[in-house]
């Protein structure tokens, strides 16, 4: 189930650099190299598989932005607030 604005804004507070927007939640992250990059790529698409939860990744030389939505529910649920603390946890 799709998480309500004030749901959302709760649970964005406890999450650093993250942001909604377009109702997506987003970040970009930014690494010494390319490897480094792919690097976090692969370990949070190993995280995204476990959960069973993908989110759009944009990758440029050094930088990764990450863009989570739960489509199916039809906006952010846990989920998207769950993988995008994971994905903090990988860098």
């Amino acid at each position: 189930m799709a998480l309500n604005e004030q749901q959302a804004k709760e649970r964005l507070s406890k999450l650093s650099g993250w942001q909604i927007d377009a109702g997506e939640l987003v970040k970009t992250f930014t690494f010494k190299d390319f490897r480094a990059a792919l690097g976090f790529v692969n370990r949070v698409g190993e995280a995204a598989e476990a959960a069973g939860h993908h989110p759009d990744i944009d990758i440029r030389y050094n930088r990764v932005r990450l863009s989570l939505v739960t489509h199916d529910a039809g906006g952010l649920t846990d989920k998207d607030f769950g993988l995008a603390a994971q994905s903090d946890g990988l860098v």
